[in-house]
């Protein structure tokens, strides 16, 4: 008989072993912040997992010396080869699944999601297997620094893929989540094709087709802080594109029992 989930009671955060998996591509301009904030959080078994690809900017020499520096709390993957977003996040999870986490948050390294919203997310994998940071859901929202044009790219974005995949989860799109280790291991990372900005969308739509409890909890996605984005109408293009695959992929999926 399984024992106790690590998510459920009203200290579940003091008792959660909680990896947040941060992929990086020329960072090193935030990382160092962003992992100084996420350390400071009142999550105490929270620890940080770079994933680097090989950043050319030294972001990888710095997420080492910061690994040296924290009495073990960071870790650091760093990658070789194809790169890319969907395949880091696939490596990182892995890593923290075979390391133990109880629950996982992914997220960005450049303060487009707040370090203060992770307990939020946290404390929803009481009643949820998937807390989404949304900024489409009441009270949620994005910077207002973005201006029309990126705003309506990535609402259209969102509601194409959303539209076309009959998705629930209304910021199909995002990529700040927290997860219960046992609803990201039914995902299975490692089924997951996509390797850009639509490994987002991926996960969203395997997550609904298998029945998960998915929760919106809403924020405020602002401007990065340093560096510079990697979206771009290419990168929303080639995902639209994708979507036909990954509905062909995953479409027959069904709740487990």
């Amino acid at each position: 008989m399984p024992g106790p989930d690590p998510c459920e009671g009203g200290e579940r955060n003091s008792r959660m072993k909680v990896t947040v998996v941060i992929p990086t591509f020329n960072e090193a301009d935030n990382l160092a912040a962003m992992a100084g904030a996420l350390l400071a959080l009142p999550v105490p078994a929270l620890s940080l997992l770079v994933v680097d690809d090989e950043s050319p900017d030294g972001t990888g020499r710095l997420a080492d010396d910061l690994a040296d520096s924290s009495a073990g709390r960071v870790d650091v993957l760093h990658r070789h080869g194809v790169r890319g977003l969907g395949l880091a996040y696939r490596d990182g999870f892995l890593r923290a699944l075979e390391r133990g986490a109880d629950a996982l948050v992914q997220m960005d390294a450049d303060f487009s999601h707040a370090p203060a919203d992770v307990p939020r997310l946290l404390e929803r994998l009481a009643d949820c297997d998937v807390a989404v940071g949304s900024r489409y859901v009441p009270g949620g929202g994005v910077d207002d620094k973005w201006g029309f044009g990126r705003f309506a790219l990535s609402r259209s974005a969102n509601a194409y893929a959303r539209t076309f995949l009959g998705l629930r989860t209304r910021d199909a799109t995002a990529g700040f989540k927290a997860w219960r280790r046992s609803a990201l291991e039914s995902v299975g990372p490692g089924r997951v094709r996509s390797n850009g900005y639509l490994f987002q969308v991926e996960m969203a739509y395997i997550s609904e087709r298998l029945g998960l409890r998915i929760c919106e909890v809403p924020i405020l996605f602002t401007e990065r802080r340093a560096g510079a984005s990697k979206m771009s109408l290419r990168v929303k293009t080639e995902a639209a594109l994708g979507l036909f695959r990954v509905w062909c992929s995953h479409h027959r999926l069904r709740p487990v029992a």
